[in-house]
């Protein structure tokens, strides 16, 4: 290869050609432009086994850390009926301020939120001492965001993600969370569409993250829960299209409406 070879000795082009051969050889030197393939494809890169089983064990137990649908508890804790069984359907903040109950959507949305924080935050806590990478980190958050859409605990019928995924971005990075939570907020406020709000922010959540340079791995994972979540908005899309979506604040209807984005 030209590094073994060895590279021309004069300045300019072949100087730096030089430097960066020798720099690939020593393995110092980083690719000039993010490897989304090889990213994603390494999740588990450089863990041995015992790291493995670690990591499989950190993403179930994201997951079903995620299948907790506060909708459904907060509700029942409360005395409310199934946000189930009206509105949307959705087990979702959204869904639940149909009830009229603020402090029960407020709860909700908070809790929807926690999970998804508090997945990333033990799987970066856990990284050092269970051997693997941040790969992992950024997996946990995306197997407590697929707990929320398809929870074990209740027949796999879950809500949109919203608050979830909310929850991993901010635990994932800060400015990333910020990012994505004020494009919510700035359409809800401009629209008051709550499923608008959150298609336009699962477009721009990979682009925030590739500007914020965050990482092959983590732009994969938000990526992957972007495209998840405009999935589950398909009704939502046919909704808006049609001019029969639901706006936020509006009154319970019967289930099936596809309103509601959390």
């Amino acid at each position: 290869s030209p590094c073994a070879a060895g590279a021309p000795a004069s300045g300019g082009p072949g100087r730096l050609a030089g430097a960066r051969c020798a720099d690939r050889v020593a393995g110092r030197a980083a690719p000039d432009a993010p490897d989304y393939t090889s990213g994603f494809a390494s999740f588990l890169s450089g863990c041995g086994p015992v790291a493995v089983f670690w990591s499989v064990c950190v993403c179930v137990l994201a997951y079903l850390l995620g299948s907790l649908s506060f909708a459904v508890i907060v509700s029942k804790l409360m005395g409310l009926d199934d946000p189930r069984s009206y509105g949307s359907g959705n087990p979702g903040a959204t869904n639940v301020l149909r009830s009229g109950n603020k402090a029960a959507a407020i709860l909700t949305l908070l809790l929807d939120a926690a999970k998804g924080a508090l997945a990333v935050v033990f799987a970066r806590l856990l990284a050092g001492t269970l051997g693997y990478g941040d790969g992992i980190v950024a997996g946990a958050g995306v197997a407590a965001f697929l707990g929320h859409l398809y929870p074990v605990f209740f027949r796999f019928q879950g809500g949109k993600g919203v608050a979830t995924a909310a929850g991993v971005l901010l635990a994932l990075q800060p400015w990333l969370g910020a990012a994505a939570l004020a494009s919510w907020l700035a359409v809800a406020v401009l629209t008051r569409y709550s499923s608008l709000a959150a298609l336009v922010t699962a477009v721009l959540a990979p682009v925030y993250a590739q500007l914020l340079h965050d990482g092959a791995r983590r732009v994969v994972a938000v990526a992957a829960m972007s495209v998840l979540l405009v999935w589950r908005h398909r009704a939502n899309i046919k909704k808006l299209l049609d001019g029969t979506e639901s706006r936020l604040g509006s009154k319970a209807r019967e289930p099936g409406d596809g309103s509601g984005a959390a």
